[in-house]
């Protein structure tokens, strides 16, 4: 078998496990106990907690340990937001092609507190215009929740500049920087707020974290026992976060080399793909866009079926966000750029990590992928 679904998860690093297994047995404690083997437990996640600064450019103390991206994503945008209403804040910035967890939060704050959400166009690349931002950004917008890159398509935003559009008008930046982490810098951009998780990294599913400056009204999302200096209650995950602090920092030490390496290699399948199918459109930003992405619609052809037909074939790959997996519906990401309803459902997403491949292997996978479109074509 061939996995190209890295964007939707992949496997848990060796060192990983090697680092989060003595959390799961011998230093067991629960972080808020007062007694030794508690105190181990707070020391080590502690520990997590600076390391994760580290790498996306904040304080130990702006680090929130959480579920996952989505948790992550929920608590920023609701959390940001619900704070600012005290200041009579009731407008929220996002752009039409974000994941489900900041698109569905938007839409709770709006039903259910009256707060004004307003979707930033993209082009059909997938790109927010800086001026754009700034037409939309108001008096009283609470927050700027935007990917910094899509998960489904792989387009790059340009980040620096839509956040200094957004703090000359005085409002802060979320980053869902789900995708980047561990293909883009984190640090230097300027957000506000910043979301990881962990199993896009090399660790297990079910713990990720939000970096959010302390300037920043947070309102939690969990009420109970003050975990999380407050902002995020319940017993915290320690093997997690040791786990997500290690992957970060490996992906850290490794990005420039493997962005590179994988970048390099998926510009030839992309290039050799186009060349075999004709029909093949390359969907997301020709340049900015993630290293390991390479997203096509193929029109004329189910990507369901180019799926199946790939899966017979040995190849594992997505028709775009595993969180949408099940849905007849087009990708709301390609209807935003543009792309006609009918064609949107021909697409096909093929995401690399950082396992190296053979040097022909562009090649022979690309003719996997022609091969399979032709089956389909002519089924």
């Amino acid at each position: 078998m061939i996995y190209l679904d890295h964007a939707a998860t992949g496997p848990v690093r060796r060192e990983v496990l090697e680092a989060m297994t003595p959390y799961l047995t011998n230093v067991f404690g629960n972080p808020s106990s007062h007694h030794t083997v508690g105190e181990a437990a707070a020391s080590a996640l502690d520990d997590a907690r600076a390391r994760v600064a580290r790498v996306i450019g904040m304080r130990a103390g702006d680090v929130v340990f959480t579920a996952g991206g989505t948790e992550a994503n929920n608590l920023a945008v609701k959390g940001i937001v619900l704070a600012a209403l005290a200041r009579d804040r009731r407008h929220l910035v996002v752009s039409p092609i974000e994941h489900e967890s900041i698109l569905e939060s938007a839409e709770y704050l709006r039903r259910f507190h009256g707060v004004v959400v307003t979707h930033v166009p993209v082009d059909g690349a997938g790109r927010i215009a800086p001026e754009s931002l700034a037409k939309v950004v108001r008096d009283d917008t609470a927050l700027v929740a935007l990917g910094h890159a899509n998960n489904e398509i792989g387009t790059i935003q340009p980040l620096s500049e839509l956040t200094a559009v957004a703090h000359e008008a005085g409002v802060p930046v979320h980053v869902d920087a789900v995708q980047s982490a561990g293909w883009l810098a984190l640090a230097g951009s300027g957000a506000d707020a910043v979301s990881i998780a962990g199993h896009k990294l090399g660790a297990p599913k079910g713990i990720g974290a939000l970096g959010v400056r302390g300037r920043v009204p947070l309102e939690p999302l969990l009420h109970g026992g003050g975990q999380e200096r407050g902002r995020r209650s319940g017993t915290e995950n320690v093997a997690g976060a040791v786990a997500l602090a290690t992957a970060l920092e490996l992906a850290e030490a490794e990005r420039d080399d493997l962005a590179l390496r994988v970048g390099a290699s998926t510009r030839r399948f992309i290039d050799r793909v186009r060349a075999l199918v004709p029909e093949a459109t390359l969907t997301g930003h020709p340049r900015e866009r993630l290293p390991g992405t390479a997203s096509f619609t193929f029109e004329g052809v189910s990507g369901e079926a180019v799926l199946l037909e790939l899966e017979r074939r040995g190849v594992v790959s997505s028709s775009g966000s595993a969180c949408a997996a099940g849905s007849d519906d087009p990708s709301h990401v390609l209807l935003a750029c543009g792309i006609a309803p009918q064609v949107a459902q021909t697409a096909v997403r093929f995401t690399f990590g950082r396992d190296a491949l053979p040097d022909d292997a562009p090649e022979t996978l690309a003719t996997l992928v022609a091969d399979s479109v032709r089956s389909v074509r002519g089924a």
